[in-house]
């Protein structure tokens, strides 16, 4: 293999690809162009509210559904485009599906190494559940074990067969809060411990923003924004990013230079808005920007507080009317009435008004 070759194994690339389907007569574009790279190695994440298209753009990629147009590329490899259609058995695609879909009358170990050759069975078997730390459980059945248990038997039967890549559809959705944030963890441990290239569909912004190298939010068929976790929550590009990317408070406000003035005071934006942006804004401050100062700041009225043991939310109400929400750890919450001094940590984001 070629330097050239391997620099290019495990990399995912769909090239504008769109797909349209008929529902009640009319018809929706699924997807509108769309275009995405994963990097090998890496762990992306599809993001998006139920219906923008991050599940027919995984079916794609998988073999499961067929484009209308665009191109698909695996490893350098062309799965997809004209006159191209590599039947997903021969793709070298991994798939762990969202319930998991292990076999319940098989053992875990059987599990598995279905679709493993036998001459190497038992060895990639062992392997695989070294990987996902489960060895003793090898001879239980899917019922034994727990339900983060069970995904990660998914996902060693998924790397089993020795993939290029791995598809994740919403792997972690059945699984209860608690659980779910633990067992995120531990997959995401293993991806990296294996190496390979992985792509994620989830609606859970948490889950996207802790697990991903690098985040696609998808709204309407397309990708609106691509970049790593750090970037798109600092700087989304549209105030619909922003509301889908974490809670803000959205004030009106007029920009002046690289200040928007609001009900906060005035702010500073962030750089790369503080020349783009003049006169009426919406601004938005997120609720961790805010901070109770003992030493003045813009005045406000405590409404209501909200404990969450780790940390907790307060509202306040700033003169007569403009209501904003803080977060700030469980330890410092106001009490309700209190009248406080309010500061705001960091630049502010702002965008145009409709």
């Amino acid at each position: 293999m070629s330097a050239a070759d391997a620099a290019t194994v495990g990399r995912i690339e769909a090239r504008k690809l769109t797909r349209t389907f008929r529902r009640n007569g009319t018809t929706f574009d699924a997807l509108a162009g769309v275009s995405v790279n994963v990097e090998p190695g890496s762990l992306t994440a599809l993001l998006g509210p139920s219906g923008c298209g991050k599940t027919t753009l995984l079916r794609c990629i998988a073999g499961f559904d067929v484009p209308d147009s665009g191109e698909v590329l695996v490893s350098g490899r062309r799965l997809v485009g004209p006159g191209v259609f590599v039947k997903p058995e021969h793709r070298r695609v991994g798939i762990v599906p969202q319930d998991g879909a292990l076999f319940a009358h098989l053992t875990v170990a059987e599990n598995v190494g279905f679709g493993v050759a036998r001459p190497e069975r038992a060895r990639r078997v062992a392997e695989c559940l070294e990987l996902v730390e489960l060895s003793e459980f090898g001879d239980a059945r899917p019922a034994e074990l727990s339900g983060g248990q069970q995904q990660r038997v998914a996902v060693a039967r998924a790397l089993a067969p020795r993939p290029d890549v791995l598809l994740l559809d919403e792997p972690f959705s059945a699984l209860d809060a608690g659980l779910r944030a633990r067992v995120r963890a531990d997959i995401a441990g293993v991806l990296r411990t294996a190496g390979i290239s992985s792509l994620l569909v989830t609606h859970d912004q948490d889950e996207a923003l802790s697990m991903a190298d690098a985040i696609a939010v998808m709204f309407d068929g397309s990708v609106h924004q691509f970049g790593s976790p750090d970037e798109l929550y600092r700087l989304p590009g549209s105030l619909r990013i922003a509301r889908f990317l974490g809670e803000t408070n959205e004030l009106p406000g007029h920009v002046t230079g690289d200040v928007v003035t609001t009900a906060l005071g005035a702010l500073p934006l962030n750089p790369w808005l503080g020349t783009r942006l003049t006169g009426s804004v919406t601004a938005a401050v997120r609720p961790e920007q805010l901070r109770i100062s003992p030493s003045g700041g813009v005045m406000a009225t405590v409404e209501h507080v909200a404990y969450y043991g780790h940390d907790g939310t307060f509202d306040v109400i700033i003169g007569d009317h403009v209501r904003v929400t803080g977060r700030s750890s469980a330890l410092l919450l106001p009490d309700i009435g209190a009248v406080v001094g309010l500061d705001v940590v960091g630049p502010v984001l702002a965008y145009a008004s409709a």
